[in-house]
């Protein structure tokens, strides 16, 4: 049995269909990875090459959780992503071969202290304090990929309080799945339990205490989560 099952000494996430748990190692994210919400942040996504931050893998909240508003925060903003699990390891991994690499996929929401985010770019710093902090990686369960395929297109969406805010397509990611995996295993090598949080459409905004998200990707999951006091 791989080791991504039944080890509850680390943060996990259930697999769909069954008891089991995939273990957290470590979550990295894809930072602008959809055209439109790279020009919405007031990037030029014709020029810029993905580039990668992380999240504890104690973030992790469970699908139908209750998120604390975070402390230090005032404009707390939502992301909808598509996540790929890790399944088998590797390093300097070529994007002909990433899927190999995949055990599965879930919907996640990159949550992002985006006060703090803006600050931390004025200023030159690193974007720790906006993007790691405590239940900031809301996630559903995870489909193996030998259940629902390697999704490449299809709508990713989400809703705050019954209003739509997100509308996109994987299709337009601008770093395919495969092609994400490759760049990050250059960088690290990669292993069972990693996750992968692929990017976001445009429409990210701000939530507010009493707020109730509900998202999803098509083919994969639907998420929903309330914001906390």
């Amino acid at each position: 049995m791989p080791e991504i099952f039944f080890n509850t000494a680390r943060p996990a996430v259930p697999v769909a269909g069954g008891p089991d748990f995939f273990a957290v190692r470590r979550i990295f994210c894809v930072g602008q990875n959809y055209a439109a919400h790279a020009r919405e942040m007031g990037s030029d996504p014709e020029r810029a090459p993905p580039f990668y931050f992380s999240k504890p893998a104690d973030a992790i909240v469970q699908n139908g959780g209750i998120v604390p508003y975070p402390s230090r925060c005032n404009d707390l903003h939502h992301e909808i992503e598509l996540v790929v699990a890790i399944g088998k390891a590797g390093r300097d991994i070529s994007a002909e071969v990433a899927l190999q690499h995949v055990f599965g996929y879930a919907v996640g929401i990159d949550l992002t202290r985006r006060d703090l985010q803006a600050q931390a770019k004025k200023n030159g710093k690193p974007w720790d304090t906006a993007k790691g902090f405590d239940y900031s990686a809301p996630m559903s369960s995870i489909h193996p990929a030998s259940d629902i395929g390697h999704p490449e297109s299809g709508r990713i969406w989400l809703e705050v309080n019954g209003r739509p805010r997100q509308d996109g397509d994987l299709r337009d990611l601008i770093w395919s799945v495969p092609e994400a995996i490759a760049e990050l295993s250059s960088y690290f090598e990669l292993r069972p339990g990693d996750l992968l949080f692929t990017g976001t459409p445009s429409g990210v905004g701000p939530v507010s205490r009493g707020d109730s998200l509900a998202g999803g990707v098509a083919g994969v999951d639907e998420i929903s989560v309330s914001i906390g006091n």
